[in-house]
């Protein structure tokens, strides 16, 4: 029996908006780059983009468990000798909480052509107004990645 390889005329691509307000950012990150691999669809090729599109809002109000505010890094380097620059998680939240949405969700999906092609399908804007509702997005909802209160 032959695998099953869809034709690019056969994948079908819907438009999610995700509500990241507390929401725990490495949950929240599993999710969506589940879904822009489209492992969600009965015909997810791993050698394919098959994934959908994923709108993330709210992205300043997403949260970090435990210690990791002050714990967990961010590294960046120029590309030249001594040019390692390192920040704190939560920093970077503060400073610029669509970039760091981004490149939580980066880091889940494959690291070549493919996951670079999956990368253009995500869009993070920081409040709730988005730009896409021409592309009428259902909401995805995803309480299991909800911060627990104690």
């Amino acid at each position: 029996m032959s695998t099953y390889t869809p034709k690019a005329n056969e994948i079908e691509r819907k438009w999610h908006v995700v509500d990241a307000d507390g929401l725990v950012l490495g949950r929240l990150a599993t999710e969506v780059a589940s879904i822009l691999r489209g492992k969600h669809k009965p015909i997810f090729t791993p050698h394919l983009d098959t994934g959908d599109h994923v709108v993330v809002i709210n992205a300043d109000k997403v949260v970090l468990t435990g210690a990791k505010n002050e714990d967990k890094k961010v590294y960046d380097h120029s590309g030249f000798p001594g040019g390692l620059t390192t920040r704190n998680y939560g920093d970077m939240l503060v400073e610029k909480p669509e970039e760091a949405v981004r490149r939580t969700i980066q880091g889940m999906l494959p690291k070549n052509r493919l996951g670079r092609q999956m990368l253009k399908k995500l869009k993070v804007y920081k409040g709730s107004k988005h730009p896409h509702e021409a592309q009428r997005p259902e909401e995805l909802i995803i309480e299991h990645a909800r911060a627990k209160t104690v």
